[in-house]
């Protein structure tokens, strides 16, 4: 990709199409600091009719983030003045804007770590603009669809899921979800009793060949039971089912509220 270079933070702005979570057009931030990189990427988006922010470090990026609301973060780990990881963290707290996490860390730990702080995505350098493209789409699909084929309210027990509204409560209150993890319960709620591989699982809810990354749907299930179940340790609403993956408990299997 080249070495790093220095540029002015900048907003660059493309022909939008209606996003899969909103009105109007979907809009990407990108958090890296290689200015290269921004553009080649903001070239690829935009001719895919997205609206592009972009910011080269992560106080800028953060500030973006917390003004700009976009739909979808493209979020390097290594930038100049912050640890992309706390950037992950730091949006998340106040957005529940997809984020897809840029990494060359080799470590399988460290793309964890990202899952498990909010991210929902992560894609390897060096990588192909077409790829980043081709998640964005998918993750934004997948939601389109699942609030047009799945307007009623799922209930059971004390949760409920309100597709339309892109809402979780359990006992009343809200429950902040990521929108990964919102499309994974909404999917396994969808099917209570139904066994999911962590392909399949992944495949249905996101609507992408996730094949090699396994490990990070056991971390959106282990963030997913520390959100709703009262002992994650003993869920009651998603069941790991030996050898195969996960199911949601059924209806005779109902917590009390």
């Amino acid at each position: 990709m080249g070495a790093a270079e220095t540029a002015p933070n900048c907003h660059i702005t493309g022909t939008g199409i209606v996003g899969g979570r909103m009105q109007g057009p979907t809009r990407v931030l990108i958090i890296e600091d290689q200015a290269k990189i921004v553009h080649w990427l903001s070239a690829f988006l935009q001719q895919a009719n997205f609206e592009v922010l972009a910011a080269y470090d992560g106080k800028t990026g953060l500030h973006l983030a917390r003004t700009e609301s976009p739909d979808v973060i493209i979020l390097d780990l290594m930038l100049p003045d912050m640890d992309g990881l706390d950037v992950c963290q730091a949006i998340r707290q106040r957005s529940d804007a997809f984020i897809i996490m840029l990494t060359a860390r080799v470590e399988e730990a460290d793309r964890l770590i990202g899952l498990e702080i909010g991210a929902d995505d992560y894609i390897t350098k060096p990588f192909s603009p077409r790829e980043v493209v081709a998640r964005i789409r998918a993750l934004l699909r997948r939601a389109s669809g699942k609030l047009s084929q799945s307007p009623k309210v799922l209930v059971h027990g004390p949760l409920s899921l309100d597709p339309a509204k892109h809402q979780v409560f359990l006992n009343g209150e809200l429950v902040n979800l990521t929108p990964t993890e919102f499309a994974i319960l909404q999917t396994l709620m969808s099917q209570p009793g139904i066994p999911f591989t962590r392909e399949r699982l992944i495949a249905e809810a996101l609507g992408y060949d996730y094949t090699g990354y396994e490990r990070t749907v056991d971390v959106h299930i282990r963030n997913l039971r520390r959100k709703i179940e009262t002992d994650p340790q003993n869920p009651l609403f998603i069941l790991t089912v030996f050898g195969i993956g996960y199911r949601f408990a059924e209806a005779e299997e109902a917590p009390a509220g």
